[in-house]
């Protein structure tokens, strides 16, 4: 472990100003807070901190990042507070180590929403201090590097998130030497058999071939001194998951795989970058479409460099990167170089660029609340390249690739993509779907009154065109989506006997996470959300769950405990309907439909009024009603009725006959129902029979029995 003093000269190095006291004792107070503590290896857990803190000096930051990468874990698994860290070391360490704690409560590879929640707070860390990301990022390595102490479900756990978030997101930063680590680090876990076959290939390569990047290096410098150009030359081998992600993305084997190997040559200034690239270019045959000249047009995280790739010594496809010793140290060290000191003063680097800046640029196209479209937008902004187009005007727009004219349409403005109709790609006319390349010219198409169609969402890629399109749709349809969403509450709410109130849908919305009532409805008219789960958030009491079928014993809400129920012979009503009770002493509760003339007797006695409402859920057939029928007297037609009726799943109780003649009958039938859609199902059945002349339900007003 690297003792106080080691880790002290390590800041020296880079920065002989440092505060020795702050870090010595930083150093001494979390070993004190972490005394007694393992890690999974069996060594003492503080030679976690220190190991990361000694990553961080790499990068040459300020003593601020390296006391937190001290601190990182004490508020979380020591007994040390906030206030206590704030009294001893400033407000600023503080806020930093409290803001590595949060990131590191995130689950961020839980499940979709929950992981989407944690990126947008993950985000409003990186945008109150950057510094708390890259500590977060030098401790995911330490751990990538030591975790094969842990069990191989945490492994593979761990891994999994270094893959999808941690990685990506160093890239983003600019610092491609960690992503490239970490993701070696979890391709070593998750997939191992993989990686060490593409490093048997390049050992038996290098056995075939001789050193291979020795050889072209020695060509590489030859070419400059013979143009007098001072430069230093770098090659390696790309790492494992490199080659693998080329191979799965190429769809070919290691041998049909070309450039494997990447080369990087470092100038004093920019004009000697491009001497390079003259020089590169006439002596070897450049790779059509695979020059990138990242100096004139900077990536947004101040990444400058020309990427080039050629057809080097005995044809080997060679990946060379051109750039300056300042755009060199922006490159390795990414957004962090903003903090980076140099002889005990902060590196005035002018390629750094400022993390303000770098994160608004990062998150103000994250303007949904949406959980799901913002962890979308995220994972676009992280895990594509860039290319970049220019508009008529000359300007610069940046898009990642794959991007298409409506993706620049809506980069420019919301409101040029949202009227746009066509698009010009240097001058030709193309589809809206075309893939744009780099340093093409688009001109925008626009009309007066076009809106975005849903067919959109399938050709943009950028989070912000989808965002704008899908809100735009919303707010085209969200006034005839509340109309119908408000028809649908108020049949649901009534089928339970309650009122789809605005204090009731507001409440609703509130339980499910919505801003308010009319958002509520929305969703329910565009069947993103169904009544059904309205109900069960408000009144889960009187939902019947899925399936089940409800007692008749319990087929009416609303009754007081041990309170019985029948229903009125007179209006017999059934599931579906409104109805209201009506009590009586030694019979309980009589249920009448709300509409039943025999009510009118009771309207002087409002004590004796009951509010009730069927139970939500599907009921048995065992509520009768009396259907009135006038059939032709002909054989064979009662039976094909009965047989109707039976088709419908409802059964006859009873059957008599009320009036017969020559050429008609009628008749009184009584059918055991479910509910009010059931007997609308058996009455439309026989009034769409031809022997059947009339058929209305039959009330008898004052039966009592």
């Amino acid at each position: 472990m690297i003792d106080a003093d080691d880790l002290i000269a390590l800041v020296r190095n880079y920065n002989p100003r440092t505060n020795e006291a702050l870090l010595r004792e930083a150093y001494a107070y979390a070993r004190q807070m972490h005394e007694g503590q393992k890690r999974h290896s069996g060594e003492p857990y503080f030679t976690h901190p220190v190991a990361v803190a000694a990553i961080l000096t790499e990068q040459q930051l300020d003593d601020s990042t390296i006391v937190t990468a001290l601190l990182h874990d004490t508020i979380e698994d020591t007994k040390s507070t906030y206030t206590e860290i704030e009294e001893r070391f400033g407000h600023e360490i503080a806020e930093l180590v409290d803001g590595v704690t949060k990131l590191t409560n995130l689950q961020l590879s839980s499940s979709e929403t929950r992981q989407a929640e944690n990126f947008r707070k993950l985000f409003m860390a990186m945008s109150k201090d950057l510094r708390v990301i890259l500590v977060k990022l030098a401790d995911r390595l330490h751990n990538m590097r030591t975790i094969r102490s842990l069990p191989p479900e945490k492994q593979a756990v761990k891994a999994r998130e270094t893959m999808e978030i941690y990685a990506p997101l160093a890239g983003r930063m600019g610092m491609q030497w960690m992503r490239e680590e970490l993701e070696d680090l979890a391709f070593r876990v998750l997939n191992p058999e993989a990686r060490n076959s593409i490093i048997r290939r390049f050992i038996t390569l290098q056995r075939e071939s001789g050193d291979v990047i020795h050889k072209i290096t020695a060509d590489i410098r030859a070419e400059l001194d013979r143009e007098g150009i001072e430069a230093e030359v770098f090659g390696r081998a790309k790492k494992p998951y490199s080659v693998w992600r080329k191979m799965q993305e190429k769809d070919q084997g290691f041998s049909r795989l070309s450039d494997i190997y990447g080369f990087r040559i470092i100038t004093e200034t920019e004009a000697d970058c491009y001497r390079v690239l003259g020089a590169i270019h006439r002596r070897w045959r450049a790779v059509p479409g695979r020059f990138k000249d990242y100096i004139s047009q900077p990536k947004s995280n101040g990444y400058r460099s020309i990427h080039t790739t050629v057809s080097g010594r005995d044809g080997k496809r060679v990946e060379v990167q051109i750039r300056t010793r300042q755009m060199h140290e922006v490159a390795e060290a990414g957004v962090a170089a903003h903090w980076a000191y140099r002889d005990g003063v902060r590196t005035k680097n002018p390629f750094a660029v400022d993390p303000a800046r770098w994160i608004a640029q990062l998150t103000e196209r994250f303007d949904t609340e949406d959980h799901d479209e913002f962890l979308e937008h995220v994972k676009l902004e992280m895990y594509q390249d860039q290319v970049f187009c220019f508009t008529p005007k000359g300007e610069v727009v940046q898009l990642p690739k794959g991007g298409t004219p409506l993706d620049f349409a809506y980069a420019i403005h919301t409101r040029i993509g949202d009227s746009c109709v066509g698009a010009k790609v240097d001058g030709v006319r193309v589809p809206l779907w075309t893939r744009l390349r780099n340093g093409q010219s688009v001109e925008i198409i626009t009309a007066e009154g076009q809106r975005p169609q849903a067919t959109w969402l399938d050709i943009v890629v950028t989070g912000r065109a989808k965002a704008a399109i899908r809100r735009s749709l919303r707010e085209e349809d969200r006034e005839r989506f509340i109309k119908l969403g408000r028809e649908l509450a108020r049949v649901a709410f009534e089928h339970i006997g309650r009122r789809a109130t605005t204090k009731a849908l507001d409440t609703a919305a509130r339980t499910l996470g919505l801003p308010d009532g009319e958002e509520l409805l929305a969703r329910l008219g565009s069947a993103e959300l169904t009544s059904r789960e309205v109900i069960e958030k408000l009144y889960p009491e009187l939902v019947i769950a899925k399936g089940e079928e409800v007692e008749p014993a319990r087929a009416v809400v609303g009754l007081a405990p041990g309170q019985g129920f029948d229903r009125a012979p007179c209006c017999q009503p059934v599931p579906g309907e409104r109805i209201v009770g009506i009590t009586w002493r030694g019979r309980g509760v009589v249920v009448h439909a709300i509409d039943c003339p025999s009510l009118v007797e009771f309207e002087d006695q409002p004590e004796r009024w009951v509010d009730l409402a069927w139970h939500a859920g599907r009921h048995k057939p065992v509520h009768t009603v009396r259907l009135m029928l006038t059939i032709r007297n002909d054989a064979g037609v009662l039976g094909r009725i009965c047989t109707l009726i039976g088709e419908q799943k409802a059964n006859i109780s009873d059957l008599h006959f009320i009036d017969r003649k020559p050429d008609f009958y009628r008749l009184l039938i009584e059918v055991d129902l479910r509910d009010v859609e059931h007997l609308h199902a058996v009455m439309t059945a026989l009034e769409a029979e031809s022997d059947v002349a009339a058929i209305e339900r039959h009330r008898e007003p004052g039966r009592k029995s």
